[in-house]
């Protein structure tokens, strides 16, 4: 069986308590500014604290007026978008604050929510190009130096329980506030304000599906402040889990085999998920899913969809489940499907207003089965990864909010009406809308061959620079994991995966598709490029090398095409799938010393033609590269083919090998691996959607290899 290597998977106690990670040594030497990002890294950098993306800080701290030179207080703010884990400076908006404060006399009602938000960009300070997010006026409208608002579940747990005021109270007696339901904007910030003023000596307001939001008069106390809260509703609520099992106890029990179900339901899944654009998913079996997806409680639960903001932006407002019994029938697969998409449809019907946009796609984002898992699919990765991390929220939520039944509580979701008001909102919208356009190849995904070697390597790094998901497969492990974390580094974790994989075993080669699977969900791009290179006379050429190379060049590619056929086929209606063989100049013309090479090399490429033909009413195109002499880079050409080709030319295996495949080039150049990535890249991509059963030569220039 292949080995694999994946990103870990995020793990969770329930709701395990903050550390207060304040270092007072770091802090002593920042500026105010550099204090408030201080806090920000340590409070979004704590997935304990808030999720990824999720939360705002900031400060209140004195500047100067760029053209007045004036002594002015400005609202350093978490711009729109970013994450406060990973921001830098410029991450904050700036905003001069007496304009903030000025904007409540253009402010009649919750009607003006809105429009308030088109005010912001005048108040600017210092032409700052970060744009303010939404939650600007609830830190502008208190008094304090210091704000934080973050989600941690254990808040949230209490924010979405119909027992989560009494809970407040029982924790912190009247320390804490409490407010309803309030979609964010201008309305909410006033309201808070305005229950901060009538309840002095408040640490924090609770705001009911959203989170907390708390301060302090300097930087250390606000953190300080923010993280005991958290801690504080952690330890209330792992006393009341404490009392009997979650979600009802367990009804169906986890299973041994699935990973393997995960991987064979998941191409299909997708192939049935139509769309403008593809999907790429993600699959995750963590302890705190399967205790959820196996429960009594599950379906109830399931139904009632997420409740914070930024839970079902990400996650749509519920999930579609499946019966682990009947995974198996397609039929009823695509009727599940089919009644989700109705279903959302439904929704967007009821809910809509007259200026709303148009209905997105509404294929579900997640996916849960009963004793296997949760799968989840979005248009790339990261984005795929991020929302099953945050349904992962939604059952902590979902637990602790259910752990407070004695008080009157358990777990509410949204009001359908203010969820959709939330995902359909136009400040949403435009921002949607003000994204750049994706990357040719966002929502594809490739499996490389010999992906450690130059040629492979070079591929991968095309495709991922113009947006697809890589599986790097080669047999040795050492270049693999280098490449495969050079890769990592440059491109993102989420992208790329890999596994040792020997492409002659059968065995090991299903079981790296069946990786690649359940690392994204299925397959759109094959490139077989793992070979080998031999050099010999025909009475020199025993058997065991003859058979050799065959085993590589023949059966590795039939053996890798067969893999990937299943999972190609599934994607006829969204524009197919493609396979790219690489072959070679000598798959064309004679070559001598080398009739067992070049000889496989023909057969491969011959299996190209018959595997354009089977695979084109499936709309899955086979292809084509030859290269030439491509010795830069080439594991192969650094072994003895090197020399026996030297031999054979009778010339020096050095600098004269290169000069003298330059040389007999018609163009007199040398081939790189990345320009047989650049041939790959236009087989495996749309620009070559009407070609199928072809050849590329990218040799130079070679007239034996001219295809007639």
């Amino acid at each position: 069986m292949a080995t694999v290597t994946t990103r870990p998977t995020r793990t969770a106690t329930p709701f395990a308590v903050p550390a207060n990670r304040w270092d007072d040594g770091v802090a002593a030497s920042k500026s105010p500014e550099a204090l408030l990002l201080y806090r920000s890294n340590l409070l979004g950098g704590d997935l304990t604290v808030t999720n990824f993306g999720g939360g705002n800080t900031s400060a209140k701290l004195a500047g100067i007026d760029p053209l007045t030179g004036a002594a002015v207080d400005v609202l350093w703010v978490k711009g729109s978008g970013g994450d406060i884990g990973s921001m830098a400076l410029d991450g904050f908006a700036t905003l001069y604050q007496d304009k903030l404060r000025a904007l409540e006399a253009h402010y009649a009602g919750p009607q003006d929510d809105d429009k308030m938000v088109g005010f912001l960009p005048h108040c600017t300070f210092n032409l700052n190009s970060r744009a303010a997010s939404i939650d600007t006026p609830l830190h502008s409208l208190l008094p304090f130096a210091h704000i934080d608002h973050v989600h941690p579940d254990a808040l949230i747990a209490l924010a979405a329980s119909a027992g989560g005021e009494a809970a407040t109270r029982e924790i912190w007696g009247g320390a804490v506030g409490w407010l309803p339901w309030k979609r964010p904007g201008f309305t909410l910030a006033v309201q808070l304000r305005d229950h901060v003023a009538a309840n002095p000596g408040l640490r924090g307001v609770m705001l009911a599906g959203h989170g907390i939001i708390c301060w302090g008069d300097s930087a250390k106390a606000c953190y300080d402040n923010t993280v005991g809260l958290i801690a504080d509703a952690a330890r209330y609520l792992n006393g009341k889990l404490a009392d009997g099992p979650a979600f009802g106890g367990e009804a169906v029990a986890p299973r041994e085999d699935r990973a393997a179900v995960a991987a064979d339901l998941m191409p299909r899944l997708r192939g049935l998920m139509g769309g403008a654009r593809r999907k790429v998913g993600h699959f995750a079996d963590d302890a705190e899913t399967l205790e959820f997806v196996g429960s009594h409680d599950f379906a109830r639960l399931a139904a009632l969809g997420t409740s914070c903001p930024d839970h079902f932006l990400r996650t749509k407002i519920a999930p579609l489940t499946l019966d682990p019994a009947r995974l198996g029938d397609e039929a009823y697969l695509a009727a599940e499907l089919d009644a989700y998409r109705a279903g959302y449809a439904a929704y967007y019907a009821r809910c809509k207003r007259p200026d709303s946009p148009a209905i997105r796609d509404a294929n579900p984002v997640v996916v849960l089965v009963p004793g296997v898992g949760r799968m989840t699919f979005a248009a790339d990765k990261t984005t795929a990864r991020l929302a099953g991390e945050f349904y992962l929220n939604a059952i902590n939520v979902m637990r602790g909010a259910e752990a407070l039944k004695a008080l009157g509580g358990g777990y509410i979701g949204l009001d359908e009406q203010e969820a959709f008001d939330i995902e359909y909102w136009l400040l949403e919208e435009a921002k949607l809308q003000r994204m750049p356009a994706p990357k040719p190849l966002v929502g594809r995904i490739a499996l490389v061959t010999g992906g450690a070697g130059g040629i492979g390597a070079a591929t991968a790094a095309r495709l991922m620079a113009d947006g697809a998901c890589v599986m790097l497969l080669d047999r040795d492990e050492g270049a693999l994991d280098a490449v495969r974390d050079g890769f990592a580094e440059r491109f993102g974790k989420d992208v790329v995966r890999s596994a040792v994989c020997d492409v002659t075993d059968e065995v090991q080669v299903a079981g790296a598709f069946e990786a690649c699977a359940r690392a994204f969900g299925g397959l759109d791009i094959l490139v077989a490029n793992a070979g080998i290179a031999s050099s010999a006379p025909l009475e020199e050429t025993t058997l065991a090398l003859w058979q050799k190379n065959y085993d590589v060049l023949a059966q590795g590619y039939f053996l890798t095409a067969r893999a990937a056929f299943p999972s190609m086929k599934r994607m006829a209606d969204q524009g197919g799938a493609s396979i790219v063989f690489i072959g070679s100049k000598n798959a064309l013309a004679a070559a001598v010393g080398a009739s067992a090479y070049a000889s496989a090399k023909a057969a491969a490429n011959h299996l190209a033609r018959c595997l354009a033909l089977e695979g084109a009413p499936h709309g899955i195109r086979v292809n084509v590269v030859n290269p030439d002499a491509v010795i830069r880079g080439s594991r192969i050409w650094d072994g003895d083919w090197r020399k026996e080709r030297a031999g054979a030319h009778g010339i020096d295996a050095g600098e004269e090998l290169e000069a003298h495949y330059r040389a007999r080039s018609l163009l007199k150049r040398d081939v790189l691996p990345e320009d047989i990535a650049q041939a790959v890249y236009f087989l495996a991509s749309d620009m070559s959607a009407k070609s199928t059963g072809n050849m590329i030569n990218v040799d130079a220039g070679n007239a034996q290899a001219f295809v007639r």
